[in-house]
Formats: C-alpha cells, sequence, structure tokens
C-alpha cells in the first residue's frame, strides 16, 4: 500500500455516480458495477503519464476482472476522435469512456492527470492517486486482491 502511495478519504464517501458513453455509442454506468471493485482512472491521449501507466493497468485488469473487479478508463480528450486510433494500438481491453465535457472529471474534483479512483464493491471511495503509478506491482496487485474478496 505504502509503495502505491495512495490516498485514503477521511471518512466513507459514496462515489460520485456517472454514466458516459463508450466510443461505440453504449453507456457506462458506474452504479450498474455496484458489488464490483472498481478503477476509475481519468486520461487524456496527449498525456504522457496517462499513457505510460495503461499498460500496466490493462495487465492489472487481465489479472484480476474474473473476480469482480472493473477498470474504466474515463478519456478527458476533448477530440473523442483521438481516442479509439489510442486505445486500439495499445490494446486495452477494459471499458473506456468519453467524458471530454469533463462532467465527471469536475464531479470527482480531477485537477491533474492521470487520477485514479478505488471504489469499493459497496460503492465507497476507498482510495485515490494523483499522478501516474506502476498499477501492476506487488502492492496494486495485493490491494485489488484484497479488495475483491
Amino acid at each position: 500500500m505504502k509503495e502505491l502511495d495512495l490516498i485514503r478519504p477521511s471518512r466513507p464517501k459514496l462515489a460520485h455516480d456517472f454514466a458516459l458513453p463508450t466510443p461505440a455509442g453504449r453507456t457506462f454506468r458506474l452504479s450498474e458495477h455496484r458489488g464490483k471493485t472498481v478503477f476509475v482512472n481519468f486520461w487524456a491521449t496527449w498525456c504522457p503519464p496517462c499513457r505510460e501507466e495503461m499498460p500496466a493497468m490493462e495487465r492489472l485488469w487481465k489479472q484480476h476482472r474474473e473476480r469482480g473487479f472493473v477498470i474504466v478508463a474515463v478519456s478527458v480528450d476533448s477530440d473523442t476522435k483521438l481516442v479509439v486510433p489510442f486505445v486500439n494500438k495499445g490494446r486495452f481491453t477494459f471499458p473506456i469512456v468519453l467524458d471530454p465535457k469533463l462532467e465527471a472529471a469536475n464531479a470527482y474534483g480531477v485537477r491533474a492527470l492521470p487520477s485514479s479512483f478505488i471504489v469499493d464493491r459497496q460503492g465507497n471511495m476507498t482510495a485515490l492517486a494523483l499522478g501516474p503509478r506502476q498499477w501492476d506491482n506487488n502492492a496494486a496487485h495485493s490491494l485489488i486482491e484484497a479488495l475483491v474478496r
């Protein structure tokens, strides 16, 4: 946990629900994933640290997705046409949603990219990370394993 340098909320707080479109035109609604541990990552194609951490996020997702773990990457790109080619090139398979008007980003108080929020199965915010992390290290795997139990 120390290794990831996560910020813990001082008291339990329900994560702000959002419904955002995927590039394919579907809608991802956070509240529909209650009962699972959800990793919400705010990023942009033009953000080098965001691009650097995404392969590690993919590895974390692949290892834990069968056990009730969801990653959703919220793109804040104003030009949403840049997102699909970037995702395809990186071969990212976790859900991607579009937030070009920064509605969810503002609700979460995002001031820096990347910003990641971990939501427990009850829908409470359990931790947040400002800036990039090595999401496939032992500390990250241990955190997710503890939350999906």
